[in-house]
């Protein structure tokens, strides 16, 4: 987990559509990572942590070190915050 200066929390909801689906696509098949997205389709999955997002359970960032951005559990960047 990247240090919580180096992330800049990015609201889903200004990344245009297509952005956004590219990076919850990426996220879901993302190889070498036990994201828990393994059980339903593709479509499913997706829509899954969209619903998080949209429910703030989860959260968009970018990585200011890495310049990457990355979906993660809103509980994980609080407790960074601790």
């Amino acid at each position: 987990m990247p240090d919580r200066q180096e992330m800049l929390v990015i609201p889903h909801d200004q990344l245009s559509p297509e952005a956004l689906s590219g990076l919850i696509g990426e996220f879901v098949t993302r190889d070498g990572t036990d994201s828990g997205y393994t059980r339903g389709s593709l479509a499913e999955n997706m829509a899954r942590v969209r619903r998080q997002l949209d429910a703030g359970q989860a959260v968009v960032v970018f990585d200011n070190r890495t310049r990457t951005c990355n979906i993660i559990p809103a509980e994980t960047l609080r407790q960074a915050a601790d």
